[in-house]
């Protein structure tokens, strides 16, 4: 019963731990990329005017469409330089507040009294040592043009335009060392775009069905452009996740069925020890299917016990983890200082199934052979 209960709590927990792992990357990923995105299937980027853009904005569910010029550039400040991804978003992308919450330094900002202003994650911030308050120097973006290896004017191949650090966002290290949001319009100017964008982000009206106002804008723009929600565009990730949770499910009930087969050797050990009490009821007129049910309800009762504390107990550390933090990241800077967990009620539903299946397995063949051994006519 011990060796159930402490099965069942491992995994509880360990589960609970993939589904606070997954909120996590979930709230990430929710915080840096759009609820929706449209990209064209072929190219890199595609036309957007005027039409485009108010197709999109009159389909039912959507607030915001905001144009994005993304490509890499090579940034200097001061001494220091570094490749960046330099994002340049309209006006209306701080509309979306998917950056509200994240700012750890300045204002968040793009354009302000005609002043151009870089919104940079905190590791560039760290690589370049970049000062926001009281700045005296800009952001110097360069971007190598596609010319002709025959260009013997250096000034032609690459193109450069300054700008003011405005704010400093932190999210995770892998968009913080690398990211950095511009206006639109300098963007496009820097990168010598004209009409063209890479990709347009969609922010649904609150209480919208995401799914149901993606698949309006498939059915708008048609099969040139591929139109993903938030999760779609990490669906390799979500996916892994998801096989990394179902093979540590699969070994911590093979776990299980390890710590089960004492109930075998128990119920095993029972049957010959209870040989005279079994006789007496086969005396007495019970039938062998009466003494297998007997043996079979032991086996359950066992393992229902078993389950039973295991469940509450792993329950508990998971809640007693999330409202108080037992158990740290033990990394300094971690995105959360403790483990995070979430209790859900499949899990639970899950691992009962499972020792419920096994108990069945492994009591099937000791109470067979009682009600075999022990029939009316052997006695």
């Amino acid at each position: 019963m011990v060796g159930v209960a402490f099965s069942t709590a491992a995994l509880i927990i360990v589960l609970s731990v993939f589904n606070g792992l997954e909120d996590l990357l979930r709230s990430l990923n929710n915080s840096f990329d759009p609820e929706i995105k449209v990209e064209a299937v072929k190219g890199k980027s595609f036309v957007v005017d005027s039409l485009f853009l108010q197709k999109i904005r009159s389909i039912g569910g959507v607030e915001i469409v905001t144009e994005v010029i993304e490509d890499y550039a090579y940034m200097r400040y001061r001494d220091a330089d570094m490749v960046v991804t330099i994002k340049g978003v309209s006006d209306n992308f701080l509309d979306q507040h998917r950056l509200d919450g994240h700012i750890v330094d300045g204002k968040p900002r793009l354009v302000e009294s005609g002043i151009n202003y870089a919104i940079i994650g905190r590791g560039v911030q760290y690589a370049l040592s970049i000062g926001i308050e009281n700045n005296i120097y800009p952001l110097q973006v360069f971007y190598i043009k596609n010319s002709k290896a025959s260009t013997i004017d250096i000034s032609k191949i690459y193109s450069r335009k300054d700008i003011e650090p405005g704010a400093v966002f932190s999210i995770e290290k892998s968009y913080d060392e690398n990211y950095v949001f511009l206006p639109l319009a300098f963007a496009k100017e820097l990168l010598d775009y004209g009409d063209k964008r890479t990709s347009l982000e969609v922010k649904t009206i609150s209480g919208s069905n995401v799914k149901s106002v993606q698949a309006k804008i498939r059915e708008a723009l048609g099969k040139d452009f591929s139109v993903l929600t938030n999760e779609e565009q990490h669906k390799d990730l979500y996916k892994l996740l998801k096989m990394e949770k179902l093979f540590v499910f699969i070994s911590l009930a093979i776990l299980m069925l390890v710590a089960s087969i004492n109930i075998f050797f128990s119920l095993m050990m029972l049957v010959i020890d209870k040989k005279k009490d079994i006789a007496i009821l086969s005396a007495v007129g019970a039938s062998p299917t009466l003494i297998k049910r007997i043996f079979i309800s032991e086996g359950v009762l066992i393992a229902f016990l078993g389950a039973s504390f295991g469940l509450v107990f792993g329950g508990t550390i998971c809640w007693l983890q999330d409202h108080f933090g037992l158990v740290g990241m033990g990394i300094e800077n971690a995105l959360v200082s403790n483990y995070p967990v979430k209790l859900k009620l499949l899990d639970f539903l899950t691992t009962s199934s499972v020792i419920v299946a096994i108990t069945l397995l492994i009591s099937f063949y000791p109470s067979s052979l009682a009600a075999k051994s022990f029939s009316t006519k052997e006695l």
